[in-house]
């Protein structure tokens, strides 16, 4: 079953077979707040100082999070500044808070991001919810030919209990509880392998629901 739209960079919108919702065209949702990577030099690692937004804090979480790049290729034109997985040789995770405060994912609260992916890494959302516990989606954005614009619609979504310090999955979460996300964030739950197999977060946008 087909859960998925993606706007794959300078084509028309198409459909794929990756498991990640979508409301594509709803004008409830509100935008609270956008993350582009500055546009300063490739470094290893990524740190608060490459958040473009003065609202936020970057959270780095698994063996490998100081491997995860803030990339970059000059010679390339066009070529964006994101986060790169390829370098680590662990698992990895990051996240991202409001400094305003806990941000209320229900009633349509949505995230759309633009990433990349190569091989077999799958790139799937985490949240840390009020109670201090997080959450992984079993939706996910799979390799793609080249950069996606995907949007998950959170409470559409089916999700896993995440242990952070490790980056494990564990037993799926009936009805977790949005009001009061503190930290949003992307893991796939692998070490990277260089270009053929690895994640790559351009950007991501957080919408507030009705």
């Amino acid at each position: 079953m087909i859960h998925s739209r993606f706007l794959i960079s300078g084509l028309l919108p198409v459909l794929m077979s990756v498991s990640a919702p979508l409301a594509w065209g709803q004008s409830g949702a509100s935008l609270l707040f956008r993350e582009d990577f500055k546009e300063i030099p490739a470094a290893t690692p990524v740190t608060e100082d490459h958040l473009v937004n003065e609202e936020l804090e970057l959270h780095l979480y698994g063996d490998a999070k100081n491997q995860l790049k803030k990339s970059n290729h000059p010679e390339i034109p066009n070529d964006p500044f994101y986060l790169w997985s390829g370098t680590c040789e662990g698992t990895w995770a990051m996240a991202l808070s409001w400094k305003k405060g806990g941000i209320d994912l229900r009633n349509g609260g949505k995230i759309r991001f633009r990433s990349r992916q190569s091989g077999f890494h799958r790139l799937r959302m985490i949240l840390e919810l009020d109670a201090g516990n997080w959450v992984i989606s079993e939706d996910e954005v799979g390799e793609t030919p080249d950069w996606v614009v995907s949007e998950f619609e959170i409470g559409e979504m089916t999700w896993r209990e995440l242990n952070i310090g490790r980056i494990v999955e564990g037993k799926p979460v009936a009805n977790p509880d949005f009001s009061k996300v503190s930290k949003i964030g992307f893991t796939d739950l692998m070490a990277g392998g260089g270009t053929p197999a690895s994640s790559r977060l351009d950007w991501v946008a957080v919408y507030k629901g009705d």
